[in-house]
């Protein structure tokens, strides 16, 4: 009787079993990866003036903080989000005849990355009113930095940015943070002047 008993019970756990595996049937699938919601703020800039030979508007959300560059020259910095672990990289350069070495470098330096990217695109800019003309790079893919730019006057300036993340590169969960920066990106790059230039073009 009590093995009969012992039986029986096995017997009613292993329909119950059957009972729930068969509830889930053949159309249970995995459930696809998700991302987190990000909220981003409002836009907002504020103006950068320092005794670098340029000024331009950055967000307001962000924090200027030394390069993390060994042995970093002068006018090299960083604008941090430390929210969303990223920051823009901002280096400047002085032309000493010197102006292709610094558009071979910018162009190294982006397409170094063609590992990774699956598609670099370039966008022209120009602002001749104030002799500035650069190139916004958009690289797509898991790059470790997913917008570029560079900006001269072609005579005596070249000043150059980069946004990076501090995570593992996946362009779909960044998609919409690259999307914010790159809008902050190109307002940094609109509100850009020389200091020894007047609104007029005029040293």
């Amino acid at each position: 009787m009590k093995i009969r008993k012992i039986n029986t019970d096995i017997i009613a756990i292993v329909i119950l079993l059957t009972a729930i595996l068969a509830g889930c049937g053949g159309s249970a699938q995995p459930r696809p990866r998700g991302h987190f919601r990000i909220d981003l703020p409002e836009k907002n800039y504020i103006a950068f003036d320092s005794s670098c030979p340029f000024i331009f508007e950055y967000p307001q959300y962000g924090q200027i903080a030394l390069s993390d560059e060994k042995n970093p020259e002068p006018c090299w910095f960083n604008i941090e989000f430390p929210r969303y672990k990223a920051k823009i990289h901002i280096s400047y350069k002085k032309i000493n005849g010197n102006l292709p070495d610094l558009l071979e470098d910018a162009y190294a330096l982006t397409y170094n990355h063609t590992i990774k990217a699956e598609a670099i695109r370039e966008t022209p800019y120009f602002n001749t009113g104030e002799e500035i003309y650069g190139l916004l790079y958009d690289l797509k893919g898991n790059t470790a930095t997913s917008v570029q730019f560079y900006l001269t006057d072609s005579i005596e300036h070249f000043l150059r940015g980069s946004l990076y993340f501090f995570s593992t590169p996946d362009e779909d969960s960044l998609a919409p943070v690259i999307s914010f920066f790159r809008d902050d990106i190109v307002h940094l790059m609109e509100t850009v002047r020389w200091k020894e230039y007047s609104q007029t073009g005029v040293k």
